[in-house]
């Protein structure tokens, strides 16, 4: 295949993109007895689970908040968070909070009211003082700290396509249920939220990710997230679309949110160009730059990933779950291109797949951060595209090459002007054992099938 930087891209470098770690559903004291493998894996900063008084065994159980004045649940505590996250900030790497601010738990079966964290859990605090003043992050522990004022009135969506209905209804399961208890942007909550983030940030917390953001008001988010908290933080949020730009729900949701707030999200545009680039009768060509023309975000708003939590653990969400080869060379292409913040997802199996446990620490994982740290504030640019493959080089560097297809790939590409240095040797940092060398003119990259290579000098 003869390809003499066909469809050349040059694309601008951007700032540090660092390397994240999912630690979904972790218990904060694995995180911070891993922290040496997360250090030597190249991982610079480390999402974990959400920090405040929560109850029950099940992994959803933790986007089910009671109280926000305590970290208490069955994953850690005020305590074990705060070793976490210095065992962490010792080795330089920084910790994300996951925050919910959009509602409260579905406490609807235990008591009708809605005082939160409400008698039983007050009657616990009253019961060991001393232990739960200790893990007290602000506030008074003797009574509750939202009422029936603070929340709106109880209605479930119906449609998932009305801006109003998501934003201002509450989230049900169905069958009866009376959903989440939506949280109004009243100057208490707004308040008692900002308290929140701010005592996470005296922690150590340098990002937040905000959970279920397609769900809250723009006024809401902006009256939280003022100037002093974000200061210094990475704050992104979980705006769940089914594609880019053109489609319904980028246009409704996605679009307003990036326009109303100068925020990261999660880039779901990107994961379902990947999706379709690699799915049956799609093509690598479309990954030349897909944010120009509105299928990725712009790099610095993007949270880049293959899979996220929701994905495998909500029945609803698994029709974007990749092919395990494609996810691989999925991850391939977010670690090697320029744009983008990569996260890594590694779980402890709570879905069944048997797919993410232990990922984080996969030798062709770290391959790959170690190929993107080396390469951080360099250009790219595509130098070969086909329906199979695709291959980039970033500045004089390194050179990706990714085959979805099921027979080998040669792509031939002229040499000349190029930036990529000559009788050096580039080594695939996946451990194939591939090494490139240039020696004249024109060189072909051989690309195995199904196979990705990151080449390094």
């Amino acid at each position: 295949m003869l390809c003499a930087l066909a469809g050349a891209s040059l694309l601008s470098g951007t700032a540090r993109a660092d390397a994240v770690l999912h630690a979904f559903n972790w218990r904060y004291a694995d995180v911070e007895a891993r922290a040496a493998q997360i250090q030597s894996a190249g991982y610079r900063a480390v999402l974990v689970a959400p920090a405040y008084k929560s109850e029950g065994s099940a992994w959803w159980a933790r986007y089910q908040p009671q109280d926000y004045r305590v970290i208490h649940h069955p994953l850690g505590d005020t305590a074990s968070f705060k070793r976490m996250v210095s065992a962490l900030r010792a080795r330089n790497i920084d910790v994300y909070a996951d925050v919910l601010m959009n509602h409260m738990a579905n406490e609807s079966a235990q008591r009708p009211d809605l005082n939160y964290p409400g008698t039983r859990i007050l009657n616990l605090y009253a019961g060991n003082p001393t232990y739960y003043n200790g893990i007290r992050l602000f506030g008074t522990l003797s009574s509750n700290f939202l009422s029936a004022l603070d929340f709106g009135e109880q209605r479930c969506i119906a449609d998932y396509n009305d801006v109003w209905q998501v934003q201002n209804w509450r989230l049900c399961g169905g069958n009866g249920d009376v959903g989440l208890p939506d949280l109004k942007a009243n100057s208490w909550v707004i308040g008692q939220q900002q308290e929140y983030l701010r005592q996470l940030k005296a922690i150590g917390v340098k990002g937040f990710r905000i959970d279920a953001a397609k769900h809250m008001p723009m006024s809401h988010l902006n009256s939280v997230l003022t100037a002093d908290i974000k200061n210094g933080t990475y704050v992104f949020g979980e705006i769940i679309t089914g594609g880019g730009a053109g489609s319904l729900e980028y246009d409704r949701f996605l679009q307003p949110y990036l326009q109303g707030t100068d925020h990261a999200a999660y880039d779901f545009p990107l994961q379902t160009s990947l999706r379709n680039a690699f799915g049956f009768g799609g093509s690598m060509s479309s990954l030349v730059d897909p944010a120009a023309y509105g299928q990725a975000l712009q790099g610095n708003r993007a949270l880049t990933f293959t899979v996220t939590h929701d994905i495998p653990n909500n029945s609803g969400f698994r029709y974007a779950l990749m092919d395990p080869v494609d996810e691989t060379l999925a991850y391939a292409y977010i670690f090697g291109r320029n744009g983008g913040k990569p996260m890594v997802y590694s779980d402890n199996n709570e879905s069944g797949d048997n797919r993410w446990v232990n990922a984080y620490n996969r030798n062709d994982i770290k391959g790959m951060i170690r190929f993107h740290n080396a390469v951080q504030g360099s250009d790219m640019q595509v130098l070969s595209h086909g329906s199979c493959h695709i291959v980039f080089r970033r500045g004089s560097q390194g050179i990706v090459g990714i085959n979805k297809c099921g027979s080998t790939v040669n792509a031939t590409v002229n040499m000349n002007n190029s930036v990529l240095w000559w009788y050096a040797n580039y080594t695939d940092t996946l451990g194939s054992g591939s090494v490139v060398n240039i020696g004249s003119s024109s060189y072909t990259f051989s690309l195995p099938a199904r196979s990705a290579r990151m080449w390094l000098r």
